[in-house]
């Protein structure tokens, strides 16, 4: 079989998508280098980790800029996916379909060597269609669960108290859960099961796309675009209109993030222990 850089390589991600996993795993990375130390506090790998990285106060405001610097990549996604729908007319092939359950069932008869063929699968199959939906799913918990953790205060004037120790375990399981599915699901399929560089390339090579791609690879062989989008009969109109509503929107939410993610800084400082001599004077025991 002809080596990675003599195959023809088929066209899976643009750039757009490109800068958003970026994103994603520049934040993702920084989130669990300093969240899990923070949640496993008492272990001496934690202390370890954290006097490495500064001490507390350094690691905490790391995780928070982190954090904003999530929230930016997730609304910047919005952009993004808003723009192909609205100006492209691109369809959403990455929402879950009945045959994904199909090729699932498939897939695994396969792997256990009931099904004699591997299953064909469009240009999102069942994981990853499961792996983006739950990277959805989870963000969104860690953004609500990480708002009331760093404004405690402002999240107690409406709600009951108990929602905070509540979003503490919601959000470090949720932390553990997503480090967890990374370095056993993700990391497994696209580093050690198949190299697959198509989040840096942009592309796949053939007989990667013939094994998990294949009704994708058929499209394309016969000339269908890359990309496919209905045909526009005003595509500059609709561009102009999403430029103007984007850029007014996009000013509008940068300032509420800057607004949300700095009004309270009482969760933000950690206070250094104070030690001091309390003198108490001794007194006899009154007799009765």
């Amino acid at each position: 079989m002809n080596s990675v850089e003599e195959q023809q390589q088929f066209p899976r991600f643009r750039l757009m998508a490109r800068i958003e996993h970026i994103i994603l795993l520049l934040s993702f990375t920084l989130l669990c280098i300093t969240g899990i130390p923070q949640k496993y506090a008492a272990a001496d790998i934690s202390q370890s980790m954290i006097n490495a990285m500064g001490g507390i106060e350094t690691v905490r405001i790391v995780h928070r800029y982190s954090a904003f610097f999530l929230v930016l990549g997730t609304v910047y996604h919005l952009f993004t996916s808003a723009y192909r729908l609205y100006v492209k007319r691109e369809r959403m092939r990455v929402l879950p379909t009945w045959q994904d359950a199909i090729d699932l069932k498939n897939w695994v008869g396969y792997n256990l060597g009931l099904v004699a063929h591997h299953p064909r699968m469009p240009k999102f199959n069942f994981g990853e269609k499961f792996e983006y939906w739950a990277v959805v799913w989870g963000t969104g918990v860690m953004i609500v669960t990480g708002f009331m953790l760093w404004n405690p205060i402002a999240v107690t004037n409406f709600l009951p108290g108990q929602f905070i120790p509540a979003a503490k375990a919601a959000h470090g399981g949720e932390a553990i859960l997503a480090a967890v599915s990374i370095v056993i699901w993700h990391l497994y399929n696209v580093l050690i099961k198949n190299f697959n560089p198509s989040m840096w390339t942009g592309s796949l090579p053939r007989d990667q796309m013939e094994e998990e791609h294949a009704l994708e690879l058929e499209r394309l062989e016969a000339g269908g675009d890359p990309f496919p989008g209905a045909a526009l009969d005003a595509p500059g109109h609709r561009q102009r209109n999403f430029l103007i509503v984007s850029a007014v929107l996009g000013t509008v939410i940068f300032a509420v993030l800057v607004y949300l993610f700095t009004f309270e800084e009482t969760a933000i400082t950690t206070l250094p222990a104070v030690t001091r001599e309390v003198f108490v004077p001794v007194t006899r025991t009154p007799l009765p």
